[in-house]
């Protein structure tokens, strides 16, 4: 494995040994023990060793090395189960021909990689494939004017607290007092803080939306549309019936959030005439034709790729296409003709799929409906809208998924509950109160649908050997199942040892906590156990949802990963002449999915550090005040604690706790008392006071109010653990909130998997 390049499976050791007929068992018998040992990792279909890189990365170009050649790192990496990234000696010609991607540092590239021969310097050589973002050599943060001219950065990344910037007179430029700003940073000298030179002024953090206007920049996430993008958009003609079936008579209907402003799915079931299927159903899902307006190579074509989706914050959406697209031509409005792409799916009494086939058509939607609204409904209460539809259109849709909902309980995928919050704002922007939006059937309803349709598309490609992107989920890796058996024996709680690994083992133990005090603990750790969900070329299954193949079809106006779906489905199912270009390598469709992955996970990021800053907002000016919550997080440094009421997330620095000083059981996930033996763990219910709130880093400092579990103090000592009283007269406890050490890992929330994937 280590010397191979490429991919590495078991047909490929068996070809290289000479392995055949049953000894193939013993050599399948022999890896699985080998990854049991934790020798070996397996991805995909592929084997390899473990904290080792598949042949093509996403990776950081870091800086140079003694003789000045480029050394970058993957982008996405493990360091808690796999250690320290690898480095990567990038190798780039002495001269470039035209259009040659070259990176420099601080840029992002897709490389092809492969073992470096040296047994000193970077673990791997890459070579570019392609340069996905060039870097801008500044930083940003908030300007804070001075009396005598000039002022200071105050930075919004957490790992830069405390670390403030000078900016002499004369290079303020136009910032004023709360602006956000790009500074470019001088060579720091030996003596006093480093200055800085402000580049551009990117807008006043007393004004409306400025919050996630932070993430917006320090992400890097595009937000504004190029004038060729947007002069595509307005050009772009109405859709007419012309090589479409006409399904406008059909009553589709679009159920959404009350405040959605796009609405690019519809449905529609009604009984089974057929008599060989009584009792079944014919579910109708309606998907905005996306696909007709955005063309392969186009303006808007390269400005959705280069955004991968829509990011949704509190206060804005950054979208992947322009209103004119979204909101206007491709959004399903009531008694409006709109071209869609449409899958038509017989289902049995039973749930289980019989067949489906895919349309193109012009349709127009019956009602525009929210989840409450339709719930509402069914549950007797309905309105001038949902009256004349409740009989012929809303029951059968409840029905069908009535039958839906068997067949996934019989398929058993992983059934997470954890509360979704959502921040009211204010009209100036900032943050009026959180609240927990009840979860009803009519969500459920509409998740069922949407998965089903994935799952048609995925099945029809594959049918038609069609490239296309798959959206995989992997199975937990052994560390994390071993790390999940610790935090399970802590609460009692055994976790299975022998067995495949499959939803239901995880379903059985939050079926054991259900309703106990460690209800919502258990389901966070559950999660954060799972991998990560990512787009693919080559599928290996969603383990989530217990589907052998699924892709991503449903939301082509946020998502392109579903476009290039739809483009696929035209192609394959011979439906236009618009669809994946005939010449679309395998290559490139791995190019694809490795970006659109990156930059699903910037925007997770981006939209959970705008949570975090308002919610630091929020929480400035009650600094004393007292909280319950819990710990989410354990380590050498200190607690994080995760607020029961906003769902903040925060730190309790170890050197603050107590008269004893504290030591990290590994093993328990908890910080020991020495002496005493008192014990913080993970999900124990604490109080907690709010010492410190920076807003514009989203950081949170606690202290710690709650007594600890009686316990046992530790036997020998742990070369990490310093004095609580060592550690305060070294400062600690002047730390600002979240620190250096808890902003790596200051929160608890997972971007494993999304339980609502679809």
């Amino acid at each position: 494995m280590a010397e191979a390049k490429g991919k590495v499976g078991k047909r490929e050791i068996a070809r290289a040994f000479g392995i055949g007929g049953g000894q193939r068992i013993w050599l399948k018998r022999m890896l699985k023990d080998l990854e049991e040992e934790g020798v070996v990792d397996r991805r995909r279909k592929g084997l390899h060793r473990p904290g080792t890189l598949p042949p093509v990365v996403l990776a950081d170009v870091t800086g140079r090395d003694a003789d000045g050649e480029l050394i970058a790192e993957p982008t996405e990496w493990d360091t808690e189960e796999h250690g320290e990234a690898p480095k990567i000696l990038v190798t780039t010609p002495r001269k470039a021909r035209p259009g040659q991607p070259v990176p420099g540092v601080g840029d992002r590239a897709l490389l092809r990689v492969e073992p470096s021969d040296e047994e000193r310097g970077p673990a791997y050589i890459g070579r570019v494939i392609r340069v996905i973002a060039k870097a801008k050599a500044q930083v940003l943060g908030v300007f804070r004017a001075l009396p005598e001219g000039g002022g200071r950065l105050v930075p919004v990344d957490k790992k830069n607290l405390g670390r403030e910037l000078i900016i002499p007179p004369g290079d303020e430029g136009e910032a004023r007092d709360g602006d956000l700003v790009a500074v470019s940073v001088a060579r720091e000298g030996r003596f006093g803080r480093p200055k800085a030179k402000v580049r551009e002024r990117l807008g006043s953090l007393k004004s409306e939306r400025a919050v996630s206007l932070v993430a917006i920049h320090t992400h890097g996430i595009p937000y504004v549309f190029s004038s060729a993008a947007l002069r595509e958009a307005e050009e772009a003609p109405p859709a007419v019936l012309a090589g479409r079936e006409d399904w406008r008579a059909l009553p589709l209907v679009t159920i959404d959030p009350a405040d959605a402003k796009d609405h690019d799915d519809a449905v529609h079931a009604a009984a089974d005439d057929d008599p060989a299927n009584e009792g079944g159903f014919v579910l109708t899902v309606a998907i905005a034709d996306v696909a007709a307006y955005v063309r392969p190579g186009s303006a808007l074509d390269r400005e959705a790729l280069e955004r991968g989706n829509s990011v949704y914050f509190p206060d804005r959406v950054v979208p992947m296409l322009p209103e004119r697209i979204s909101n206007d031509l491709c959004s399903l409005r009531p008694n409006e003709d709109r071209p869609a792409l449409a899958v038509r799916i017989v289902i049995g009494a039973d749930g289980r799929k019989k067949h489906h086939s895919f349309h193109r058509v012009l349709m127009r939607s019956a009602a525009k409906l929210a989840y409450p609204q339709a719930q509402a409904a069914i549950d007797g209460r309905p309105d001038e809208i949902t009256g004349p539809l409740l009989e012929p259109v809303l029951r059968p849709l409840w029905a069908a998924y009535a039958a839906l909902a068997r067949a996934r309980d019989a398929r058993g995928p992983l059934a997470l509950d954890l509360p979704e919050r959502k921040l009211l704002l204010k009209e100036d922007g900032t943050l009026d109160r959180v609240i927990v939006p009840e979860r009803l059937e009519a969500h459920r309803l509409i998740e069922e649908f949407m998965i089903l349709a994935n799952v048609c598309a995925a099945e029809t490609l594959e049918k038609a050997r069609s490239p296309l992107i798959y959206r995989v989920h992997d199975e937990p890796s052994l560390e994390k199942m071993r790390s999940l058996g610790e935090v399970l024996a802590s609460i009692g709680l055994k976790l299975p040892k022998a067995g495949a690994l499959r939803p239901t083992l995880f379903n059985r133990i939050l079926a054991a906590v259900g309703g106990s005090p460690h209800q919502t603990f258990v389901n966070e750790v559950v999660l954060r156990t799972q991998a990560q969900a990512e787009y693919a070329h080559e599928n290996y299954g969603h383990f989530g949802l217990n589907l052998r193949r699924y892709a991503h079809f449903t939301s082509p106006i946020r998502r392109y990963a579903d476009l290039i779906v739809h483009r696929a489905l035209v192609r394959a199912c011979k439906l236009g002449t618009d669809g994946l270009p005939a010449n679309m390598s395998l290559e490139e469709l791995a190019e694809i999915a490795a970006r659109i992955s990156a930059a699903e996970r910037r925007a997770m990021a981006a939209e959970r550090e705008t949570v975090d800053r308002l919610v630091a907002h929020f929480l400035a000016d009650q600094i004393g005040a007292t909280f319950t919550g819990q710990i989410s997080g354990t380590t050498r440094a200190g607690l994080f604690i995760k607020l029961d009421d906003t769902g903040a997330d925060g730190f309790v620095p170890a050197a603050t706790i107590g008269d004893d000083f504290f030591r990290y059981d590994e093993g328990r996930h908890a910080l020991v008392g020495s002496r005493s033996g008192e014990t913080y763990r993970l999900g124990d219910k604490v109080t907690v006071r709010l010492v410190e709130a920076a807003p514009v880093a989203g950081a949170l400092r606690f202290e710690l109010l709650s007594q600890g579990r009686r316990g046992v103090p530790l036997r020998g000592r742990d070369r990490n653990a310093k004095p609580a009283r060592e550690a305060r007269s070294r400062g600690g406890g002047e730390r600002a909130p979240g620190g250096k050490r808890g902003a790596a890992r200051g929160t608890s929330r997972s971007t494993s998997w999304d339980p609502l994937d679809d």
